[in-house]
């Protein structure tokens, strides 16, 4: 039986190589471009890499006439905020005009559905808790401005040029391949599960805690952590909803539970039977208390449900990777 192939931008990161796992598993084929600016070729396993730029109209084309591909998922963007604070000409342009160019090459070749990788950055400082998709967008950083830029061309492209799409807001994505096939691996690494195990494994500094008197439980930041296959699994899920009718909109994906970063602490410690070494440091700057989601839109309209809840299952999986690599 011909699978269906899918067009995965940005297939050799951490979410998009977890995504190109899923989409296998149920029977689609995902075809890879990835410039590998941060991206890795072995994360590239269950169909072919072509590497190139999706702002190469031409190449996106091309792949998209040779694979036959009715379906986009859009994951390619450069995503660290404070470097996007620092050099938001980069953020513009690979994150803006990238994607523009990527979506006028898809609506040319005739795609029907997109489904971009957005982000909770959009949203800025939260006004009430937990975030539902109603409250307003008033992003604090380029970065979080590229992704809600992307979601207002959708709208009107969608309205124009009837693209169905899928905005998918995700929260902190963490964890990884439960059968330790790929996991998470940045250059340079900001994201804190992964930093306080390679903390704790010898591969990094101290971890440093930044700010420890915020008005939450221990005075550490609260975030809602979500498992990178859960993530993948709502992508295939956005497709399913997308190819049956469904209507384009923007969603977010998160658990509805938050976590410490003492809580990211104590369960490192409690998994690896190792200490934690940690500084406390200053608070970072528009670093807001507390990020947790309301999931229920994509809970009701793709029948979403993360099978991870426990954020020490979550890690459980992210240690057994690093210390799988370290062996």
């Amino acid at each position: 039986m011909k699978k269906t192939k899918i067009l995965v931008t940005g297939g050799a990161g951490y979410i998009g190589g977890h995504t190109c796992k899923r989409l296998h598993s149920m029977g689609y084929e995902p075809i890879v471009i990835d410039n590998l600016s941060t991206g890795h070729k072995w994360a590239v396993k269950w169909g072919p890499l072509v590497e190139g730029d999706v702002a190469n109209e031409n190449l996106i084309k091309s792949i998209i006439k040779q694979y036959s591909i009715d379906t986009v998922i859009h994951f390619a963007a450069n995503a660290y905020v404070r470097e996007s604070v620092e050099n938001p000409r980069k953020y513009y342009k690979n994150n803006v005009l990238g994607t523009i160019n990527l979506l006028n090459a898809v609506l040319d070749a005739g795609v029907k559905h997109f489904v971009f990788s957005s982000s909770c950055a959009a949203y800025g400082i939260p006004k009430n808790m937990p975030i539902t998709e109603e409250h307003p967008c008033r992003p604090i950083n380029p970065y979080g401005e590229s992704k809600l830029f992307i979601e207002n061309v959708l709208k009107w492209y969608g309205k124009v040029y009837k693209l169905n799409w899928l905005a998918l807001r995700y929260f902190n994505a963490a964890g990884a391949d439960p059968d330790v096939v790929i996991g998470e691996e940045h250059d340079p690494e900001t994201h804190l599960i992964p930093l306080t195990i390679k903390s704790v494994l010898g591969d990094h500094p101290a971890l440093k805690v930044y700010g420890t008197d915020y008005p939450t439980k221990d005075g550490t930041t609260i975030r809602d952590y979500i498992h990178v296959s859960d993530l993948a699994k709502a992508h295939v899920l956005a497709i399913h909803y997308l190819k049956n009718g469904g209507e384009s909109t923007s969603m977010n994906l998160g658990t509805g539970n938050g976590s410490s970063v003492y809580d990211i602490i104590k369960a490192v410690e409690e998994i690896s039977n190792l200490p934690v070494p940690y500084k406390k440091g200053e608070m970072r700057q528009g670093d807001p208390p507390i990020l947790v989601a309301c999931a229920e839109k994509s809970n009701r309209l793709l029948n979403w449900h993360p099978e991870y809840k426990n954020i020490k299952s979550i890690i459980k999986t992210a240690w057994n990777w690093h210390a799988e690599k370290t062996t």
